[in-house]
């Protein structure tokens, strides 16, 4: 059988491996790809600005010739003949062939805008495009983007990474993604974008590219005008149908070849697959669907019945660091459907589910900011499952002990498709483990689940423990390959025998090199259990990013220093000092929500710096930069507030000098409120302490951002060394046996007995090892210091604040800095 496939997309690409898995005899497979490149992913383009085409390749050129595919790379199909059956390429290849397959994909559609041909104005597609991009915008300080759908979202990120901050997303319609989230979701989401310097002008049309020979700017319908020297028009897709328009076949009026249930053509021997393919009068603009559509054409190449009937569109995706996701029917009306929406415009959350008028079944629903419950609510939508309590508990699934991931799980149908991108269902999953298959890598290998955009892992994972556990195994919830322990299970090794440094516990109970999970896992435990210089031994390199240079990483390459300021209290001095060094560096200050001030915008290099003067004034680190105790905030107590029963802020000052520096699994949070009012808002922290008349009372596992939760109360009118020996024990207790990067709030809610057990523990001490606890508290209490004083006062660890190796210890006043693209002026030498 002779096989043509024009086009080596991911579509393309996934027809090849398909039908090889079928095995069959005397397959001739051949492949024109019009790009130089292999097959590669397009999902995540984007990607490719901080990586490289190899890294983007679903296979090298290699898999192709040891599969016997014939691979004709940079030569598009030019014609057809389908009465002889032959193809003829553009570098004269001419080929016979049995089945032709046209995996053509799609173009960007580019408006019929005057001025588009100019020096400066892009399409958003291939790596050439991004190649191109790249190397005209070293020279532009402003750009725009046409487009606010997936991937015109994608393209201004592609802008900002390329250092040009000015840069404007202008959308025809009236919101962002108006296929897939409606006017609340989008102005969550244009908030959210608006926050990382994007500007968003929706109801926008644009009339004139303006500039000559190159744009140097745009003007719209309504009079308005906007300056950019560079654009990327991402308006859309049109199905590339122009080869099968020649050949004769049968297209669509606005595009796309017509295909039947089986993918065939007009033609019964060529089919049509993924973007170029008008299946059921519409154009899948999704990598999933193509998939199907490869498996379906397949069945029926083989002589197997298949039909593609459709697809559903529900869609998980993160742009610019931000979830959006929609799925079954996002945009119900009310005479169907009653939508219960939660809107969190102070953390960027947005959530909508539409629920049938009788309560019973979930129809769609919309995710902006958190998406964590998006597998769970895509399988509650398309498998009808029956709603039971109250619809709006759906809101906050993870967030409702009993109401688990695992436990929704359980109710799927065999059926049930979890990875729509390679139409894997939950009893082939189910099965695998059950047949021995019983860690993730394990199920890619044999399913291919998860291995396409990933969405889907969360879900298998839970798949794998709950098919495991119902056979009566012990889930062994392992850190990564490299280590066959749980944390907690790490955590007492290293503490029995001593081990201080990430390669001593990798030599003796891990293997291979390590990762970026399980390096930072280890630093941690060694800095919870230790409290040495986190840097020291050579677990600088096992920390993660922002914790090598003790600084957060912020947008543009610049760094954050956050200096402590226990309970918020700070002396007119100290201000003074803070200020004078922010205008010195040339710092953005920001008042925070925990009573602190952020400098942003400091240069590697000048972080030694500027703490050397902070830390002559009196100043610590405060952490930000780590998985650490942060803030402890307050109000003004009985000092100043006539409500006040205790002093909040003396108090808060002791817990903080107490706890600073604790490492811990996630970060730690905490407030002390002078009263019952709630000043401090101690209730939505890991640990709150709020003031009573007989003493205070002690509040854990609240939690705030994209998931709130309240705290719950662990103990009432204590005095204050009891509540501080209280907080010893809670600590510690969650630094043991939490997992990595697990916040109190979750952890709390997946521990067996929550919060009673919790109690019993911390209070009742019915484990025995109150004692234990306090002391180990008490030994990372004595062990600490300030990590910054440490790097400015030894020389080695200073050195790490370089950008090169064999950089000068010393500033060299001759250096001058020139503003380039709207950089920020460099800080000015001592």
């Amino acid at each position: 059988m002779k096989i043509v496939v024009i086009g080596n997309g991911m579509v393309g690409y996934k027809f090849c491996e398909k039908i090889l898995a079928k095995k069959l005899p005397d397959l001739h497979l051949t492949v024109f790809g019009e790009e130089p490149h292999p097959a590669y992913d397009r999902v995540h383009l984007t990607d490719w600005f901080n990586s490289s085409t190899d890294q983007l390749l679903l296979a090298s050129s290699d898999w192709y010739a040891e599969n016997g595919i014939q691979l004709e790379l940079g030569d598009p199909v030019k014609y057809i003949d389908t009465t002889l059956k032959r193809v003829y390429s553009a570098k004269n290849k001419i080929l016979d062939y049995d089945i032709l397959i046209f995996a053509t994909g799609s173009a960007a559609f580019v408006p019929p805008i005057p001025g588009v041909d100019k020096q400066g104005v892009f399409v958003y597609r291939t790596i050439d495009d991004l190649q191109k991009i790249r190397a005209y915008a070293k020279n532009a300080k402003s750009g725009a983007v046409i487009g606010g759908g997936l991937l015109g979202l994608e393209a201004a990120k592609a802008l900002l990474d390329l250092g040009i901050n000015n840069t404007s997303v202008i959308e025809f319609a009236s919101r962002l993604l108006p296929r897939q989230i409606d006017d609340q979701g989008s102005n969550i989401l244009k908030n959210q974008l608006a926050a990382l310097g994007l500007q968003i002008l929706t109801n926008k049309q644009t009339s004139e590219i303006i500039g000559e020979p190159a744009i140097t700017g745009l003007s719209f319908k309504d009079g308005s005008t906007l300056d950019a020297e560079i654009l990327v028009i991402s308006a859309g897709i049109k199905p590339r149908d122009e080869l099968a328009r020649l050949a004769g076949l049968e297209v669509g009026e606005r595009g796309g070849i017509v295909v039947n249930e089986k993918m065939q053509t007009s033609d019964p021997s060529i089919y049509a697959i993924g973007e170029c393919a008008l299946a059921n009068q519409m154009i899948y603009g999704l990598v999933a669907p193509g998939y199907e559509m490869a498996d379906v054409a397949i069945a029926n190449i083989t002589g197997t019945e298949k039909s593609f009937t459709g697809f559903d569109m529900s869609t998980k995706l993160k742009l610019i660091g931000v979830d959006v996701a929609s799925f079954g029917d996002p945009f119900t009306s009310p005479e169907t459907s009653t939508s219960i929406v939660f809107e969190d415009k102070f953390s960027g959350v947005y959530k909508r589910l539409n629920i049938s008028n009788d309560g019973k079944q979930l129809l769609g629903g919309i995710l902006v900011g958190d998406a964590a419950d998006y597998n769970l609510l895509l399988q509650t939508c398309k498998n009808k499952l029956a709603l039971s309590g109250n619809p709006q508990d759906l809101l906050f699934t993870n967030l409702k002990p009993g109401n688990t991931a695992s436990a929704g799980i359980s109710q799927l149908p065999d059926e049930a498709i979890i990875c729509s991108c390679e139409g894997v269902s939950k009893g082939t999953i189910c099965d695998k483990v059950t047949a021995g298959c019983e860690t993730l890598d394990g199920i890619k290998k044999a399913t291919k689940a998860g291995t396409c955009c990933g969405g889907c892992v969360p879900m298998v994972k839970d798949l794998i423990n709950t098919t495991l556990s119902s056979q009566g195994k012990y889930i062994r919830n392992v850190i990564c390959e490299h280590f066959n322990y749980s944390r907690q299970e790490i955590y007492d090794l290293i503490k029995i025998q001593h081990l201080y440094s990430f390669d001593e516990v990798l030599e003796k109970h891990g293997h291979g090199e390590g990762c970026e999970i399980c390096k930072p896992v280890v630093a941690s435990i060694l800095a919870s259990l230790w409290n040495e210089m986190i840097l020291d031994k050579g677990n600088d390199t096992a920390q993660d990013s922002n914790d090598r240079y003790l600084a957060n990483i912020q947008k543009g390459g610049t760094y954050s220093v956050v200096p402590r300021i226990p309970g918020g209290e700070i002396t007119p001095e100290k201000l003074i000092i803070i200020g004078q060094i922010a205008a010195k560096y040339n710092l953005y200050t920001k008042l925070t929500g925990g009573q602190r001030i952020d400098l942003f915008g400091a240069h590697l290099v000048d972080l030694p710096y500027i703490w050397e003067e902070l830390i002559a004034a009196g100043f610590e680190s405060g952490h930000a930069y780590g998985k650490a105790l942060r803030t402890v905030k307050s109000c003004v107590g009985s000092t100043w507030c006539r409500f006040g029963l205790h002093d909040s802020v003396s108090y808060a000052i002791r817990i903080e000098e107490r706890y600073r520096g604790l490492r811990a699994p996630h970060k730690i949070k905490s407030a002390v409120s002078g009263c019952i009012r709630e000043c401090a808002e101690a209730q939505s922290k890991d640990f709150g302490i709020i003031a009573t008349e007989k003493g205070w009372n002690l509040y854990v596992c609240g939690n705030g951002g994209s998931k709130p939760q309240h705290a719950v109360l662990l103990a009432s009118d204590l005095d204050s060394e009891t509540c501080i020996k209280y907080i010893d024990r809670f600590l510690m207790f969650y630094i043991k046996t939490a997992d990595p990067l697990t916040r109190t709030a979750t952890w709390l809610n997946k521990l067996d007995g929550g919060i009673d057990y919790l109690r019993n523990v911390v209070v009742n001490d019915s484990l025995g090892i109150g004692d234990q606890l306090e002391a180990e508290m008490q030994q990372l209490v004595n062990n600490y210091k300030c990590e910054w004083k440490e790097v400015v006062t030894t020389p080695a660890l200073r050195k790490r604040f370089a950008h090169f190796v064999n950089a000068p210890s010393e500033k060299d006043p001759t250096v001058q800095f020139q503003e380039l693209r709207s950089q920020k002026k460099a800080a000015e030498w001592k």
